[in-house]
């Protein structure tokens, strides 16, 4: 009788044994496992969404339904009235459908085609070899793609400029993402909210694009203050002002949304004669 109760003992030690061997096994593959997808898993900023586009120096850009040369020089790194003068196009600006928008002189020695990205855009590029002479003029309209001169130096504001006042925040949140003067980087803040919640006029000023054809900011909204600034406020989920409309600082012009980028945010931007400045210079501390 007690050699069988020994046997029966000796049996349950070696399944507990066995399940204690099973289980130990398992764990040792599982943190394995995670150790391993661990060391390989990459990191990705997505804080970045807006592509940035380096000043066009060359080419030209046909007009397409929507576009307004507000929107074309924001698109394209220039001061709106140096390409309204390129083009003797003079105030208000008003630009059709098919009309070619130079950023060249007439007298450019090549010919490059480049096509926006955006949905409302194409580019082709041609390239002739050096010393070959200009083809006859088509009478198509193809659109001449702009060379691109990057700008890795920051716009200097003069500190009168700065210091005049009138600039309120665009958006309550909290920024997560700074200005960077490097062409491939921020052109802008990035401020994180609530979908929906109210998009602010930064300052006085009249709204000279609202829409979604620039690539990378979504629904858009794009205002003159004065001959020298603009700001731009994308990624909204909705545009509550029209093109033209006047607007007060601090008055709602959109909802915050996720268009055009991963998360609700509010992408902002102030320019200075076409070029970006660091919109913190200008907005009040908080």
């Amino acid at each position: 009788m007690s050699q069988t109760v020994i046997r029966q003992r000796m049996g349950l030690s070696s399944i507990r044994l066995l399940v204690v061997a099973l289980a130990f096994g398992m764990l040792v593959t599982g943190c394995s496992s995670t150790s391993s997808s661990s060391s390989s898993a990459r990191v990705v900023d997505r804080n970045n969404s807006v592509p940035k586009r380096p000043a066009v120096t060359s080419g030209q850009y046909v007009v397409r339904p929507g576009d307004t040369l507000f929107s074309i020089a924001f698109r394209y790194g220039w001061d709106y009235k140096s390409l309204a003068a390129r083009n003797g196009i003079e105030a208000p600006y008003t630009i059709r459908p098919g009309q070619a928008i130079r950023f060249d002189e007439p007298s450019s020695g090549s010919s490059r085609v480049v096509t926006s990205t955006s949905p409302s855009s194409k580019t082709t590029v041609t390239r002739r070899p050096a010393g070959t002479p200009p083809p006859p003029k088509s009478t198509s309209s193809a659109t001449t793609a702009p060379v691109v001169t990057p700008s890795t130096a920051p716009t200097q504001v003069p500190a009168a400029e700065r210091s005049s006042g009138g600039w309120a925040w665009p958006a309550n949140g909290v920024l997560i993402g700074k200005f960077a003067s490097n062409g491939s980087l921020n052109k802008g803040i990035d401020i994180a909210g609530d979908l929906g919640q109210p998009v602010f006029a930064a300052a006085d000023g009249s709204v000279v694009y609202a829409g979604s054809g620039l690539r990378g900011y979504g629904e858009l909204v794009i205002i003159k203050h004065n001959e020298t600034y603009v700001s731009a406020y994308g990624h909204n989920r909705r545009l509550l002002v029209r093109e033209g409309q006047q607007v007060k600082v601090g008055q709602t012009i959109a909802e915050m949304g996720s268009t055009g980028t991963d998360r609700v945010k509010l992408h902002f931007e102030i320019r200075r004669l076409g070029k970006p400045v660091d919109p913190l210079q200008f907005l009040p501390n908080r």
